[in-house]
C-alpha cells in the first residue's frame, strides 16, 4: 500500500478512537436522575416551560428528568448552583434572561459567570410581547405613536413589570430605535401595570400576547404591534414592528443550560432529544397555547450559543447606556 493511503487509514482510524468515547458517553446518557433547576417558582411559564422539557425528555431518553424550584433573588442562586455543579450533564438550568445577560450588567453581586460557567443547550421557549395602549390613545400603529410620543414628549408613560425587566428593557430598546422618550412607571410585576394600563394610569406596556388577548377583544385595551420578526397567530392582523423599525426584534426567552466544561456528546444528545420533542403535538400545544413555542431558527445548539452571547451584548449595552443598576 502507498505510504499516502496507510497514513490517511492511520489518521480515519485514529479520529474514530477518539470520538467512540464521545459517543459511548453520549448513548449511555442520562444513566441517572437528572436535575433540572429552575430560578422561580412553581406555576410560572419558566416552570411550566421547564416541566414540559423533563417530561419530554423523560419519555424520549427512558431516563429521569425531575424539576428543583429554587427561587429568589433573580434567578442567581439556581444559576450559581448549576455553574457550580459537576460537568457531566446531570445538572440542568432552565432559566430566562435576568440571572443570564441582564442582572451582570446592573452591578449585581454574582458567584458565578454566566458567559463562561454556563453553556446554553436550546432554547426551550421563546415568546413575543405585544405593544399594548390604552384605547384613549388615538394612535392605531406604531408609525402613528412614535409620532404622538414626538409631538408629545412629556405627554407618554409606560408600565413595566420592575426595572430591568423584560417589559422594561424591550420599551427601552424601543425608545432609543424610535427616537422617543416616555416617562417609565415600573410595578411590581406586570400584572399590576396592565391593570393601570386598562385603567388609563398608563398609556402603553409590552405585555404576553395571551395576557392582552381577553382585554383587547373586550375593547379595553388596542394592541398596535408585536415585538417578533413576523406576526403572531394570536394577532394576525397586528404588524410586526420590524415591519416599520429595521430588523427590531425583542423575544422573551427561557433556556436549557448545562455546566461549562460538560462533554459536547452529551450536549449534542440533549439538544437533538428536545428537537425531537418539539416535533411533537404535546410540545407544540402546551409551548403554542402560551405564545412560547421558539423559531425553530433559535433551537440548534450552536444558534442557542449565538442567540445568548447576542442577546448578553444587546442588554449589557443598553444597560449601561441607560445606567440602570440593581438598586435603581
Amino acid at each position: 500500500m502507498h505510504p499516502l493511503m496507510q497514513r490517511r487509514q492511520w489518521l480515519a482510524g485514529a479520529a474514530a478512537l477518539a470520538a467512540s468515547p464521545m459517543a459511548a458517553l453520549a448513548q449511555a446518557y442520562p444513566s441517572r436522575t437528572v436535575k433540572i433547576v429552575v430560578g422561580s417558582a412553581p406555576g410560572g411559564p419558566t416552570d411550566f416551560t421547564a416541566r414540559v422539557a423533563a417530561d419530554q425528555l423523560s419519555q424520549l431518553t427512558g431516563g429521569s428528568f425531575v424539576v428543583e424550584n429554587k427561587p429568589g433573588a433573580s434567578g442567581m442562586p439556581a444559576a450559581e448552583q448549576v455553574a457550580r455543579a459537576a460537568p457531566d450533564g446531570y445538572s440542568l438550568l432552565v432559566s430566562g434572561a435576568t440571572a443570564i445577560t441582564v442582572v451582570s450588567h446592573m452591578g449585581a453581586k454574582m458567584n458565578y459567570d454566566p458567559m463562561r460557567q454556563l453553556v446554553p443547550v436550546t432554547l426551550l421557549g421563546a415568546g413575543a410581547y405585544v405593544l399594548a395602549v390604552h384605547p384613549s390613545v388615538p394612535a392605531r400603529n406604531l408609525r402613528e405613536l412614535i409620532a404622538l410620543a414626538k409631538a408629545k414628549p412629556d405627554g407618554m408613560a409606560f408600565a413595566s413589570g420592575s426595572i430591568g425587566s423584560g417589559s422594561h428593557l424591550c420599551t427601552e430598546l424601543f425608545c432609543r430605535q424610535a427616537g422617543i422618550k416616555m416617562a417609565h412607571i415600573p410595578y411590581k410585576g406586570d400584572a399590576q401595570g396592565f391593570t393601570d394600563l386598562m385603567a388609563g394610569q398608563v398609556q402603553m406596556h409590552f405585555v404576553a400576547p395571551n395576557v392582552a388577548l381577553a382585554a383587547a377583544k373586550e375593547g379595553r385595551v388596542r394592541v398596535i404591534a408585536v415585538t417578533s420578526g413576523e406576526r403572531l397567530p394570536l394577532f394576525p392582523e397586528v404588524a410586526a414592528m420590524a415591519e416599520d423599525l429595521k430588523d427590531f426584534e425583542y423575544l422573551g426567552w427561557v433556556g436549557l443550560f448545562a455546566t461549562g466544561g460538560t462533554p459536547p456528546a452529551v450536549l449534542d444528545a440533549l439538544a437533538g432529544e428536545w428537537k425531537k420533542a418539539r416535533a411533537g403535538n404535546q410540545v407544540k400545544e402546551k409551548l403554542g397555547g402560551l405564545g412560547m413555542m421558539a423559531p425553530d431558527r433559535l433551537t440548534d445548539r450552536a444558534a442557542a450559543v449565538r442567540f445568548v452571547q447576542q442577546d448578553n451584548q444587546r442588554m449589557g449595552d443598553l444597560i449601561r447606556a441607560l445606567g440602570l443598576t440593581m438598586g435603581s
